[in-house]
């Protein structure tokens, strides 16, 4: 931690600003997408080649992880889902959200009915045909009350799941949703093979991989599946994701030719690493945030006067300057990104004010307060970094943070969800329903500061249902100032994903930003050089 402490604290006096210089000269070549996303523009790639062996490595994985769906939390997992299972829709790469399992889908003037129409003659990796009996099973797994999946806010407005013949599912909502469709797409409700209503096995999916080998926090290997429904991706016949947490490992790995694809480029490096001839930096506008999370059923986090005071207490634009070297945006304590459709352009940017914290200290009936904040680099590159400057900002405001790092194997089993304040971050989602009902709603699984509010959470269900735009606007515009100036959860930036590649593979026209590694779909996308 000393070594770090030095490092950052010259960046600090520095007050470089490379964010400036980037949105100045144009270097990021970030081009506009549908609504709710952006998406990066790589160079003209020519047409798909078929074949090769294409070796990935990413920063997450962890000894803890799991093939079962409802365990589904590191991005390792995440990615081997989107690669071996299918979804009943996605999101593609220009942002649009289309039909994947499912052929088409409908709803009428109410939508609280929905009815899908399955792709036929799909079969999974064991020859198993697809029917809608796999579809209600699958969903099934994630709702009533006992259910641990990390959806389940999201799907228990479900009330019923039903068929109609081998390929039509209908689903009845308990209020209508008009983004029903967009959460399909998450790879947690990935529809699995099913005997009786009951879910046999988490590794065979029908998707346009093959899982061959799988070491949780290690290694997953692939292999093209022959049989596959879908005839516009799955270029490279193999492929294996490789978990190297060490960012200087990871990039010399690439360097050095042992991977062709790295997630999660040191944003203070990528300038030098772009430098290889052999390499190329690709850089990706995203929703995706960074968070402290603060208990707010545990004192002191349970007074807003003491968490208000903390998000007072960190300057966010050294943070994006230093932390992230220009490559993202500020964070203003609430979740949704300036590219998603219903963000609010009026709310007004939080600032570093250790005067104001103070003040709100006193509210509390405090002059100073200590706490603790868990983090580990196993997050995000700088996750530790941006702790122990988070503690330098507040001294100023009579805070005492102490830094904690802790190990980076099992942090999202044995740290997040369960110590008083820790790190977190966000991919984010593509639409503001989805991502405030999975991250903020009272009875989320994934509700990461365990906050609740009345008005917030009565928001939540009015916009769901909500047909009127305008309407649905001012509801989501409330719920971020809501959040903003209520919620337990600091969120000082948004970053881009960063990536970088060797030039034996080819990037498509367009990357989506979404998640990770393009959708976390790489595999399916992008194809090696012939």
């Amino acid at each position: 931690m000393n070594n770090s402490n030095n490092r950052i604290f010259d960046l600090a006096n520095s007050r470089l600003s490379r964010r400036k210089f980037l949105q100045a000269s144009g270097a990021l070549g970030v081009a506009g997408a549908a609504p709710g996303l952006f998406v990066g523009s790589a160079a003209q790639a020519a047409a798909p080649s078929m074949g090769g062996h294409l070796r990935i490595a990413m920063v997450h994985g962890s000894s803890t992880d799991s093939l079962d769906p409802i365990r589904l939390i590191s991005s390792h997992t995440t990615k081997l889902f989107y690669s071996v299972h299918s979804t009943l829709t996605e999101i593609a790469a220009d942002g649009q959200l289309m039909p994947l399992l499912a052929e088409s889908y409908e709803t009428g003037a109410d939508p609280s009915e929905w009815i899908f129409k399955l792709h036929s003659g799909v079969t999974f990796h064991n020859g198993k045909s697809l029917t809608a009996d796999d579809v209600i099973a699958s969903l099934n797994r994630h709702r009533g009350e006992d259910s641990a999946s990390s959806m389940k806010s999201i799907i228990e407005g479900i009330e019923s799941i039903t068929k109609d013949g081998d390929l039509v599912v209908k689903f009845k909502l308990s209020t209508p949703s008009v983004d029903f469709p967009v959460v399909l797409s998450d790879a947690v409700l990935s529809i699995l093979p099913s005997t009786d209503g009951k879910i046999e096995t988490f590794d065979v999916g029908c998707g346009p991989y093959m899982l061959e080998a799988f070491e949780p926090g290690q290694y997953s290997h692939y292999r093209r599946n022959p049989n596959s429904y879908l005839s516009d991706r799955a270029y490279v016949e193999t492929a294996e994701l490789l978990t190297i947490a060490d960012s200087t490992a990871r990039q010399n790995a690439l360097v050095t030719g042992v991977v062709d694809v790295i997630s999660d480029v040191d944003a203070s490096t990528a300038g030098l690493l772009g430098r290889n001839d052999n390499v190329e930096i690709l850089n990706v506008t995203s929703t995706q945030h960074f968070t402290f999370p603060m208990r707010t059923d545990l004192p002191p986090f349970d007074n807003n006067d003491v968490r208000m005071a903390l998000k007072l207490s960190i300057d966010r634009d050294v943070v994006l300057d230093t932390i992230l070297s220009g490559y993202g945006s500020l964070g203003n304590d609430h979740p949704i990104s300036p590219a998603n459709r219903f963000f609010n352009t009026e709310l007004e940017q939080r600032v570093y004010d250790p005067e104001k914290a103070k003040w709100h200290l006193k509210q509390a009936g405090m002059s100073n307060l200590k706490v603790e904040l868990s983090a580990s680099d196993s997050l995000y590159e700088g996750c530790v970094d941006t702790v122990v400057l988070f503690s330098e900002h507040a001294k100023a405001s009579g805070i005492e943070l102490v830094p904690k790092q802790v190990p980076d194997d099992g942090y999202w089993s044995d740290v997040w969800l369960k110590h008083p304040w820790c790190a977190s971050y966000w991919s984010g989602r593509p639409t503001e329903d989805w991502m405030f009902t999975q991250g903020y709603s009272a009875e989320s699984n994934w509700n990461e500061s365990y906050w609740k509010n009345d008005r917030f959470n009565e928001l939540l269900l009015a916009a769901r249902a909500e047909l009127d735009d305008d309407k649905r606007r001012q509801m989501y515009w409330e719920m971020q100032a809501i959040t903003r100036d209520d919620c337990g959860s600091v969120i000082h930036a948004f970053g881009d994903h960063i990536m970088a590649h060797s030039h034996n593979v080819v990037v498509p026209d367009q990357v989506a930003g979404n998640w990770d590694l393009d959708g976390f779909k790489l595999m399916q996308r992008w194809w090696m050089k012939a």
